[in-house]
């Protein structure tokens, strides 16, 4: 009997996969052994090789093999079994907090073990907490170190490291045996990458041999058979972006006509004159919205470039044109803050506003649905709450989307199918704060056309940035008593909101307790996102009328809260963000006449990684330049938030370092889509499988 293909062959079919693996496998997008084969690690260990204990760093992950010279139950804290491992070089504990008896019978004094872990800095110097270990029977043979790196997987409960690795080995094995996994990029494309093909890259990237460098995070890069799935990879990502715009531009909007009175009567009425990029951008998107395909445009702009401004002018524009707006924003404090700036500025023009959050009460929601669905309400402004599915409008014509990359790829585009008016689509305008790097920008938002603010109003002027210790807090504390005496506000911004063990992080509410008795003739407020909306509100609202001196809050401030009069920010602990999200809450301050002020409470000693980040922050104020800094240090995921998000990820190319084959990626997505639809669909379904239909979100 002829074995199907490696792409129609059920995963169920390999060796040991029941039903609940099955499921599990389901839950990671695999169903197929092609898709469990391209399901790729996202680091390495090193196992191949055992490291004398002497020459063990604190944050190295190692392997170590000796003698259980001690064994001991510690109570204390928190109770623990400890056990000191010796070898001919020095001694090292390896700690379990969670065991059971038996664990410890298991591991007595005098057997032998081979361990594999972090080493940490613990109560007795360096020690290893839950590592991996094997007992060993003394005999040669009995010590097998493995023969390649060790792949680590994207996993799922019910379905851990070991599993995936058996049906992995399975999985190479019918690779090794079948010639159906074809290649569907030309040859012609693939001389570059040493030759390697599409099997033996699998191959490699599965089981890579010892001596590929990894980086800091254990992942493999300098590697021929990587770059060239990374290549693939990248077109097929490029490809599913580029046929969901061509999809799009398929279907129907609403041309929007109108004299462009409402838009002219907002401009006369705003205190200060648009710059040039922000006319220029409002150019572009009109051009496309009197246009009958849907917009789909992306704009940039960094902190303070005036971006809501822009989309004042087209949600204006389309209501004149008789169509409704809605604004989507992520969090209740930014859609808060969009709320209480387009009622100031819309009002006066008699433009009727609605307001809906998750926890709008239930007669307030009732009358905002019914003026919706009449036409009465022109701009809806809220949180995801927006688009649920009793919401319905009587004329949607555009949406907007401010801080999308939190929303993900698949929101953005599920958007086109729920807010649907009959045979019309209405536009979208997303924006981003964030500047997007333009080497990510080609790959991830192939969907959209992207205008970019690149000029800040007059007046603004840079924020200065100082990097201090932890140990100048005392100072640090003197100089908000020094600015609020004189009339200014400060900041405090925490990265955690509870006390954390393994964190050295100041928490929120236990920093806000220290400053209230440091600073006993401020007021001191407290805001974070475990608090509700109108507790928030109240907050934030105490702050911008100077009720509030000095406001301690987590990163919910990042973005939307405008307070000209804070001129101070203290971040703590700056080494746990990102650049991009550093340079998003130093935007916070200056955005007044006064010199304005950032100051990086870090905890020292900082690594040499840390100390370079922190110093791109404090000697760039340009958000382009800092998002390409962040791809480079940080990589695409981190710096987008794909875990948080949802947005496409790659499982193996690095937009930082391949991002000198995107030109190429381009000019073969072109290629393919006119000349090899066929290949284009499969390599679609390869990478991507289900994940590719976004629009059915």
């Amino acid at each position: 009997m002829t074995r199907p293909p490696l792409d129609q062959l059920a995963v169920d079919r390999l060796a040991g996969v029941g039903p609940k693996s099955a499921a599990s496998l389901a839950s990671l997008g695999i169903a197929s052994v092609q898709d469990l084969l391209f399901h790729l690690p996202y680091r390495y260990e090193d196992r191949t090789r055992i490291t004398p204990i002497r020459q063990a760093r604190i944050g190295d992950c190692i392997q170590i093999r000796g003698k259980i010279a001690d064994a001991d139950v510690q109570t204390g804290r928190r109770r623990s079994l400890r056990c000191l491992i010796e070898d001919d070089s020095g001694a090292l504990c390896i700690r379990f907090y969670h065991f059971y008896p038996r664990l410890r019978n298991r591991l007595a004094p005098g057997r032998l073990i081979r361990c594999y872990g972090e080493v940490r800095h613990g109560r007795e110097g360096m020690e290893m907490y839950h590592p991996e270990y094997h007992l060993l029977s003394g005999g040669v043979e009995a010590d097998a170190i493995p023969e390649a790196l060790t792949p680590v997987y994207p996993a799922v409960e019910g379905l851990p490291q070991n599993r995936i690795r058996k049906l992995m080995a399975q999985a190479l094995e019918l690779l090794a045996d079948s010639q159906s996994l074809p290649e569907l990029l030309p040859d012609r494309l693939l001389g570059d990458f040493g030759g390697v093909d599409l099997a033996e890259s699998l191959r490699l990237l599965h089981k890579p041999p010892p001596g590929i460098e990894l980086d800091r995070s254990g992942r493999s890069h300098d590697n021929p058979a990587r770059r060239r799935l990374a290549f693939e990879e990248l077109i097929a990502n490029r490809l599913c972006m580029r046929r969901l715009k061509l999809d799009g531009s398929a279907l129907q909007s609403p041309r929007f006509g109108g004299a462009q009175k409402l838009p002219r009567r907002f401009v006369e009425t705003l205190p200060f004159r648009l710059t040039g990029a922000q006319r220029k951008v409002y150019r572009e998107i009109h051009r496309d919205l009197s246009s009958p395909g849907p917009m789909m445009r992306l704009i940039q702009g960094d902190v303070g470039s005036g971006k809501t401004v822009v989309a004042a002018l087209a949600a204006l524009h389309a209501v004149e044109s008789g169509f409704q707006v809605c604004l989507m924003a992520p969090t209740e404090i930014l859609a808060e803050q969009h709320w209480h700036t387009f009622r100031r500025w819309f009002e006066p023009l008699h433009v009727q506003l609605g307001w809906l959050t998750g926890k709008t009460r239930t007669k307030a929601r009732r009358q905002v649905l019914e003026e919706l669905a009449s036409g009465a309400c022109k701009l809806l402004v809220g949180t995801h709450a927006v688009f649920q599915e009793s919401v319905q409008y009587q004329r949607l014509g555009l949406i907007i989307v401010d801080e999308q990359q939190r929303f993900g790829v698949h929101q953005r585009l599920s958007l086109r199918e729920k807010a649907g008016t009959g045979s019309l689509r209405p536009h979208q305008l997303v924006m981003t704060a964030t500047p997007i790097p333009r080497t990510l920008a080609m790959s991830v938002y192939a969907d959209l056309d992207c205008s970019v603010i690149d000029e800040l109003p007059p007046g603004r002027s840079p924020v200065n940035t100082v990097m201090l210790a932890n140990h100048r807090r005392e100072g640090v504390i003197e100089r908000i008593a020094s600015a609020c005496a004189s009339g200014r506000q400060a900041y405090w911004v925490c990265t955690l909101i509870e006390e954390s063990e393994v964190l050295q992080a100041q928490a929120a509410e236990a920093t806000t307790e220290q400053l209230r008795q440091s600073l006993p003739d401020i007021r001191v407020g407290l805001v974070h996102g475990r608090f509700g909306a109108a507790e928030k509100a109240e907050i934030m609202e105490g702050f911008k009328q100077g009720e509030i001196g000095l406001l301690v809050a987590t990163t919910v401030i990042e973005v939307g809260v405008d307070v000209p009069n804070a001129s101070l920010m203290v971040i703590e602990n700056p080494e746990r963000l990102g650049l991009a999200q550093l340079h998003q809450l130093r935007g916070r301050v200056g955005r007044g006449a006064t010199r304005s002020h950032c100051l990086l409470l870090y905890q020292s000693p900082l690594s040499n990684w840390s100390r370079e980040r922190l110093r791109i922050i404090r000697e760039c104020n340009d958000g382009f330049r800092i998002a390409e800094e962040d791809l480079r240090l940080r990589g695409p995921g981190q710096v987008l938030g794909t875990r948080q998000t949802g947005l496409m990820s790659f499982k193996v190319a690095d937009i930082g370092l391949d991002s000198d084959l995107l030109e190429q990626v381009r000019d073969t997505c072109d290629e393919l889509l006119q000349s090899h639809p066929a290949a284009t669909e499969a390599l679609i379904h390869r990478w991507l499988g289900g994940r590719s239909d976004y629009a059915d979100v």
